[in-house]
């Protein structure tokens, strides 16, 4: 194969499944090149795709170094890699899955402290009366530091984690936390509240592709194509196609329709999903019908909003 577009993506866990399924979803699927334990892997439905099987946290660095043109991660560990990251990588569609909360979590027992605010005042008093600071565990660094420093907090220092975060309060390690969560449940377990304006970033998986990578002709072509049916089934998703026997004799409902976000098919409109039940009330009361609603595989539109978004970066 020559000029590969390579397209990284999870090597197991729970996103990995997700990604299959996604995938599967849009018509693509992938077969892993040498057993079940392969690194490589071919993305059948679209040729000239070479699939790299990384960790999540490998994908992001492949990214940001360009390495690979496209991968699937979590928009939390692509921010870790620290300074102008826009400029490197972009993020082409979140995917709606993969979605964790990363956050600032401190001790229930500190019923006094609810803000960021309350921090900086308890990292304040801590260092008058100690003479050290309060210790916060985590695996996310850059984007601790950032926020801290967005909401002036600066009597901190941080203790790396290694391991389970959530636990480094009870285990007298660190004071405080910032960490990934989904539910809450785990932080809530080991004793530990989210602060009112602590949400440093809500993440979930992305699409992204890498600025850095070493883009061409034929690639991009590859990646138009992979782009276009992405979308295709993306919006299919969220479309109707509502059709009816003959065509009407005013046709002045169906011109509001289109007015408010349908487009014409032949004996019918695409319509969102959200507006079957408005767009099919307006058409029985104007005596058209009966009207019958689809759903469609996938809607290629003539633009392709993601294609055209790399196309402008790279």
């Amino acid at each position: 194969m020559s000029d590969p577009l390579i397209v990284a993506v999870p090597s197991k866990g729970r996103l990995k499944e997700q990604v299959e399924a996604w995938l599967s979803d849009c018509g693509l699927s992938l077969s892993v090149t040498g057993g079940s334990r392969g690194y490589m892997a071919e993305l059948k439905g679209v040729p000239g795709v070479q699939v790299r099987l990384l960790s999540a946290g490998d994908i992001a660095e492949a990214l940001d170094a360009g390495e690979v043109h496209l991968g699937i991660t979590g928009e939390d560990l692509l921010r870790e890699r620290g300074g102008d990251v826009d400029a490197r990588v972009l993020l082409l569609r979140p995917l709606g899955f993969g979605r964790a909360d990363l956050v600032v979590a401190v001790p229930r027992s500190w019923l006094d402290v609810e803000t960021m605010a309350d921090l900086e005042e308890v990292g304040h008093d801590l260092v008058a009366r100690t003479g050290r600071r309060m210790r916060v565990a985590t695996k996310y660094l850059v984007q601790t530091r950032t926020f801290f420093a967005r909401h002036g907090v600066a009597d901190y220092r941080i203790t790396e984690s290694g391991g389970a975060t959530e636990g480094a309060p009870a285990a007298g390690s660190a004071e405080l936390v910032v960490d990934i969560t989904t539910t809450g449940a785990t932080l809530v377990a080991n004793g530990l509240k989210v602060l009112s304006d602590g949400v440093i970033l809500k993440s979930q998986a992305h699409l992204t592709a890498s600025l850095r990578a070493d883009w061409g002709e034929g690639r991009l072509a590859v990646a138009e194509r992979l782009l276009r049916t992405i979308e295709a089934r993306a919006t299919a998703h969220q479309s109707a196609i509502l059709t009816w026997p003959a065509d009407p004799r005013d046709a002045s409902v169906v011109d509001g329709l289109v007015a408010q976000g349908a487009t014409r098919r032949p004996n019918g409109l695409l319509t969102p999903v959200d507006k079957i039940a408005e767009a099919s009330i307006a058409l029985a009361a104007a005596g058209i019908g009966p009207v019958t609603a689809s759903s469609p595989d996938f809607v290629y539109d003539t633009g392709c909003v993601a294609y055209e978004l790399l196309r402008s970066r790279v």
